[in-house]
């Protein structure tokens, strides 16, 4: 059994895909959109093997952290628009305004509304279609 050092890295040979794993694309802070790119590049190839051992595992983990460090900063993705959240939840199920109103007990005119974007969701709609969708209300209440 390989040995471990005080942080995870196995001790002997498997440490070496690691290492290679480094020398090859160094663990940096990203610091540009070419640089994002190329660490894409390399967390692709890796995600393509069938298996990865645990040296590549954690060179993985800690570009992923990189990666996805940079794109926040950068790339953010804005909350989803209440309409947005509710067209999407209502195709997942498959449910049809009328059908929604029927088992919420919610008026098919306040969901044509929140739909439209006319009228965000009250506390009364987001616990009654989190209910309904089994969600938890802060997937509603992104927006309040």
């Amino acid at each position: 059994m390989a040995t471990r050092t005080k942080y995870g890295l196995p001790a002997g040979k498997r440490r070496d895909s690691y290492l290679e794993l480094v020398l090859a694309f160094p663990l940096a802070s990203i610091r540009s959109e070419r640089h994002l790119h190329e660490a894409q590049k390399v967390m692709d190839r890796l995600l393509a093997r069938t298996k990865l051992d645990h040296g590549e595992e954690m060179y993985l983990d800690a570009l992923s952290d990189l990666v996805g460090a940079y794109e926040d900063e950068h790339h953010a993705i804005p909350p989803a628009t209440d309409p947005d959240m509710l067209r999407h939840l209502m195709e997942a199920k498959g449910v049809t305004q009328a059908q929604l109103s029927r088992a919420t007990g919610l008026p098919k005119s306040s969901l044509s509304e929140v739909l439209s974007g006319k009228k965000p969701f009250s506390r009364q709609m987001i616990r009654a279609l989190a209910a309904y969708f089994k969600v938890a209300t802060s997937v509603l209440a992104g927006n309040l």
